[in-house]
């Protein structure tokens, strides 16, 4: 590490070799500013190095971070898809070397983004006494492209007409023909304008309708630029989208606010989100998914299993010669994936299974298996009845017989019951399944091909449009099979019985576990950062 000093300031020539930083500085010697007095870092404390470390500022390039930032984001800042249109003043007023600096500010801003016809669309509006569109959103397609036109563009050396330079990027710059995405949502629509004096014709209206049609609009001032008119031009909230600056030796700092501005981090590859198991980006935000086999619990974090208090769970299955053998080892597969969402144990959920074509037979009873490979092995062992449709027969079964304590059913236990046909029954349903509801069997519907949807409404539990469920093709079963995984598990529970208490108290403390494990590991970061500017 090599320090030397250049107009009261520290610069520090630095080769990160950290993995952790791989994405972001690797292969670059970064120069790390520190506002002066800083060079007694060696007899800092902790705490003031971590006040000193949100000073510094890593320059790569043209770009400014400071250096919590770097370690922070590690290059996983990315920019969400923008139209994004430059509205510059280059009237008679801005000398050529202060056009020349805009050009910096805009090149600036530019490379921070993530360009491309998917991403990020830039053009630029030139403008003075007249107007000038240098290059259209649908011009360059990559960020070299861009930065070329963006050197290559000359002032106009006129007046200052920006009212009608607004106008214009609104009626052409930012329309379908000239590359704008005006039918998608995905893309947000930007203009940032700079201008350094009073206008010359009025501003309010035309800046009116551009926000009024969806864009959003910066407003920067330099020098003489009229305050009430940037006020007129700028969107709300003023503070964020209005800047003012001195001269324009000071604009290049206003591309870290920009950078800032369209920067959308990504929380899953960061690790700062509370996903249990998979972490799905969304643009400024994240969302949870499971494993196969689990489901997401209500807080939207954390996954499991109906191991939450436990469940009885009955397959009543349709094993008539109309469904055929090909499509019952479908509907085998269909009860299999289902148990593998279960956490299946002696105090957790117990399954049992039931087939039926002309009579009804008891595969295994709840009290049979304690293990879901064990289940799932009886499942793939039976076999196929091969007759009628007695359905009703069935619902007699299930309520008389299945759900009895003799049978391994338990008391205040959840009971769920999921039936599955494919043709019109051929004996009487209502009573019984009307039967099933009174007992407290929480029943599911499932129909395929002839099934009628009247008959799986009668045997449906109330919501009757949350509980059954019907397909034409018994190879699209797998997707109802993922949404009764969730339904199964949605069952109503005493939140003050011992197993709730219990199952809240685990959830908390992994909670406390986790937030433990982060702050141990920004600390490591921290003593491993003090470490090399210590060096």
């Amino acid at each position: 590490m090599v320090a030397y000093t250049q107009q009261e300031v520290i610069h520090w020539s630095l080769t990160v070799e950290d993995s952790s930083f791989s994405g972001f500085l690797s292969s670059r010697k970064p120069a790390i500013s520190i506002p002066t007095g800083t060079d007694q870092l060696i007899r800092l404390s902790m705490e003031k190095l971590i006040i000193c470390l949100n000073q510094a500022e890593i320059k790569i390039g043209s770009q400014k971070f400071t250096l919590l930032q770097a370690i922070d984001q590690q290059g996983l800042c990315r920019t969400k898809p923008t139209d994004l249109v430059f509205i510059i003043d280059s009237s008679r007023s801005v000398r050529p070397s202060e056009f020349e600096q805009v050009k910096v500010f805009v090149s600036q801003v530019i490379e921070s983004l993530d360009i491309g016809p998917n991403a990020t669309r830039v053009g630029v509006v030139n403008y003075a006494s007249t107007v000038k569109n240098e290059f259209t959103l649908k011009a360059h397609r990559n960020k070299a492209s861009l930065m070329r036109a963006v050197s290559q563009i000359q002032p106009l050396s006129t007046g200052t007409m920006t009212g009608l330079a607004i106008q214009f990027a609104t009626n052409v710059a930012f329309s379908e023909t000239h590359g704008a995405r005006v039918k998608s949502n995905a893309a947000s629509k930007v203009a940032i304008i700079v201008t350094d004096g009073r206008p010359q014709d009025r501003v309010q209206e035309s800046a009116t309708r551009a926000k009024q049609s969806g864009i959003e609009i910066f407003a920067i001032g330099v020098g003489r630029a009229e305050l009430n008119s940037l006020r007129e031009i700028a969107s709300e909230p003023l503070e964020e989208h209005l800047d003012y600056v001195e001269s324009y030796s000071a604009i290049e700092k206003l591309s870290k606010k920009f950078q800032e501005a369209f920067c959308v981090v990504d929380l899953c590859a960061s690790g700062d989100h509370d996903c249990e198991h998979i972490c799905v980006s969304v643009p400024g935000s994240y969302k949870c998914a499971c494993n196969k086999g689990f489901t997401l619990n209500p807080d939207g974090r954390t996954c499991g299993t109906c191991s939450s208090g436990g469940v009885d769970l009955a397959f009543v299955i349709d094993g008539s010669k109309s469904v055929r053998p090909e499509n019952f080892e479908l509907v085998k597969k269909f009860i299999n994936q289902i148990v593998d969402s279960l956490d299946v144990g002696d105090q957790n959920a117990r399954v049992a299974l039931v087939q039926y074509s002309s009579s009804v037979r008891t595969e295994f009873p709840f009290n049979k298996f304690k293990t879901r490979q064990n289940i799932k092995t009886a499942v793939k062992k039976m076999e196929y009845m091969e007759r009628g449709t007695m359905t009703g027969l069935a619902l007699q079964h299930l309520t008389e017989h299945v759900f009895d304590p003799s049978e391994g059913a338990r008391e205040n236990m959840p009971k769920v019951g999921i039936v599955f046909t494919d043709g019109r029954s051929q004996d009487y349903i209502n009573d019984f399944a009307q039967k099933a509801k009174d007992q407290g069997i929480r029943m599911f519907a499932i129909g395929v091909g002839n099934a009628l949807e009247e008959e799986l409404r009668i045997i449906a539990s109330d919501p009757v449009k949350d509980h059954y469920y019907y397909t034409a093709d018994f190879k699209t079963m797998n997707q109802i099979a993922d949404k009764l995984q969730v339904k199964i598990c949605d069952v109503p529970r005493d939140p003050c019985a011992c197993e709730s208490l219990v199952e809240f108290q685990t959830k908390v403390e992994k909670i406390i576990k986790t937030l433990t494990s982060k702050l141990g590991a920004f600390a490591k970061k921290l003593a491993a950062l003090e470490n090399r500017l210590l060096v």
